[in-house]
């Protein structure tokens, strides 16, 4: 490898970063160094910053693959600079691969590992044409010395010519492959780190994301609390991407939303034939997580019958899949998360206190957005940038009195109805401010009220918060809510518990 960058403390990271997958990296701090280095060494890539003093990033590309010594060394251009023109023009030079300032450091990697694959795919290539360009001066010698033997071997020659094409054949299908691989990569890794940033400036959340560098490098069980659409998930993610697993993958498991019946196989995998359906083999969750890190998101929605296996799990390492009597051990962070208050459910039977205790090793709490008010304007200019360029429109700022209905507003959905509610207003904006859209969960932009809520979810949890309001948050018995609202009492709390419906302290 040979990283040319202008900027030192870029291009030593760059070398860090590729000397950590085994690589053997030089490092050049300008163009001119970088055509010495490269006739000297002659490296599998180079990693070349578009933009440098002296002679540019494109003149270098120009001269190396004007160079028949240096012309197959494989380029990777770097650039600020992210318009398709750009792209375009070079790649039009010469480069074999483009990527944007500033990358992430999986995501170089991946891309240099293609290209390494790819150059070795080439050379394997060369060197059967080589070979067969042998055989076939060897078959022509012996045809002209022996013409008894003609007609065998014209068929070897046939026969080569065909083996040449299958070989052909599985390198293309292998290149193929491995871009497949590279654009997986890239797209996991944008997905997952440049749309879902943790972005914050109020002290409550900073004070969370404190800890979180404290527990990050250790294996200990975390905890996550908090009200939903708070970003439990992505501080799952925070956890595990600063933790020494991070090379492993985070696999992620609702407990929610899989049926009682299927999350025991969901979660720990079964045999062909353990069940009605189970047509194949099927690897759980946890096996795939192994030295990785689990998430389990709504734990405190996990069946009762399925609480003692996951005890077992988290104190052993160890389970056995549906249909197969073999103990299976996994080495797997785990990380739980719920909206549910865990020490209620304890009390009232719903909840394992063993496994609540297991679990709750490092508690997390995060803050709701309306206590975490300086959080609104940064993350709603955040949304802004993401939705505006999605949608192909030109938002330049959000107006004082849309900003004010913001900030008033106390989102019972959190960031996530902060986020749904900037999308909306964007796709119905028509200038350069940002419009909102008439309302805000029932606030509109002018700080009045309207009639209407946001969402079929905050309809519902107001109607039945007006009804445990009006019983005095009583839920049984004949003048409780469940007998108002028609429900029974069971379902009545456990579409409390989904909507975050809280008694309040003091009730």
């Amino acid at each position: 490898m040979l990283v040319v960058d202008d900027n030192a403390q870029s291009r030593e990271l760059a070398g860090d970063v590729l000397e950590s997958v085994g690589l053997r990296v030089y490092l050049a701090a300008n163009g001119e160094q970088c055509l010495q280095m490269a006739r000297a060494n002659h490296p599998d890539v180079i990693v070349l910053d578009r933009i440098m003093p002296g002679m540019s990033g494109d003149e270098v590309a120009e001269k190396l693959k004007s160079d028949e010594q240096l012309k197959d060394i494989k380029i990777i251009m770097l650039s600020a600079m992210d318009k398709s023109a750009d792209r375009v023009a070079g790649l039009d030079l010469g480069a074999d691969d483009y990527l944007t300032k500033p990358y992430n450091r999986n995501e170089l990697r991946a891309r240099v590992d293609v290209h390494i694959r790819t150059k070795k795919a080439e050379e394997a290539l060369q060197r059967a044409y080589a070979e067969v360009e042998l055989k076939v001066a060897e078959r022509t010698v012996e045809l002209q010395t022996a013409n008894t033997q003609l007609q065998q071997e014209i068929t070897e020659r046939e026969r080569a010519e065909q083996a040449l094409k299958a070989a052909l054949g599985e390198v293309e299908e292998l290149k193929d492959r491995f871009q497949a691989e590279a654009v997986y990569l890239t797209d996991e890794i944008r997905l997952e780190h440049n749309f879902e940033e943790i972005i914050c400036e109020s002290g409550a959340f900073k004070s969370v994301l404190r800890s979180l560098e404290q527990v990050a490098p250790t294996d200990a069980t975390v905890l996550i609390l908090g009200e939903s659409g708070t970003g439990k998930e992505l501080i799952a993610r925070a956890v595990h991407d600063l933790s020494g697993r991070s090379e492993r993958p985070l696999v992620k498991v609702n407990c929610a939303a899989l049926p009682e019946n299927l999350i025991e196989s969901e979660l720990f995998g079964h045999e062909k034939g353990a069940f009605t359906g189970a047509l194949a083999r099927k690897i759980g969750r946890f096996e795939l997580a192994h030295g990785g890190t689990i998430f389990l998101d709504e734990i405190g929605d996990l069946p009762l019958s399925l609480q003692t296996k996951l005890l077992r799990v988290l104190q052993e390492g160890e389970f056995e899949r549906l249909g197969n009597p073999r103990t299976t051990k996994v080495d797997v962070r785990v990380i739980a998360a719920t909206n549910r208050d865990l020490e209620g459910a304890v009390k009232v039977g719903e909840f394992r206190e063993d496994l609540y205790y297991r679990l709750n090793v490092f508690p997390v709490h995060c803050p709701p957005l309306r206590v975490r008010k300086e959080d609104i304007a940064v993350l709603a200019q955040h949304f802004v940038l993401k939705y505006s360029a999605k949608v192909g429109r030109k938002i330049e700022s959000i107006p004082k009195k849309a900003m004010d209905a913001l900030l008033a507003y106390d989102w019972p959905g959190n960031v996530r109805e902060l986020e749904n509610i900037i999308e909306r207003a964007i796709i119905l904006t028509n200038g350069p401010a940002l419009e909102l859209a008439g309302e805000l969960g029932g606030l509109t932009s002018s700080g009045e009220y309207a009639a209407a809520p946001a969402t079929l979810e905050h309809a519902e949890a107001g109607f039945i918060r007006t009804a445990l309001e009006g019983c005095g948050w009583v839920i049984e018995g004949p003048h409780g809510a469940a007998v108002r609202l028609g429900l029974q009492p069971s379902t009545l709390r456990s579409r409390m518990r989904k909507l975050g419906l809280r008694k309040p302290e003091g009730r």
